[in-house]
């Protein structure tokens, strides 16, 4: 099965992301999750364990940067 997670990694200012909301992109990243960066949100599409993961780790990631809320909606893909 093959998850997509749309997250919001706030406070976010356009232009000037700050480095917990790239603390939490990388951290997507690094798990192999196929990423899309957008104006105002990101998107990542994976293999179940993949996405879970990569929640996970984006959780731990943005927050210990200084994430203040961070808002996830999670789908499955057909």
């Amino acid at each position: 099965m093959r998850l997509s997670v749309e997250f919001t990694i706030e406070p976010f200012v356009e232009g000037s992301p700050g480095p917990h909301v790239s603390a939490g992109i990388d951290a997507v990243r690094v798990v192999g999750a196929e990423v899309e960066v957008g104006p105002f949100g990101t998107t990542a599409t994976g293999e179940a364990q993949v996405i879970v993961d990569a929640v996970s780790r984006l959780i731990r990631a943005a927050t210990d940067a200084g994430a203040e809320r961070i808002s996830l909606q999670l789908t499955v893909v057909e």
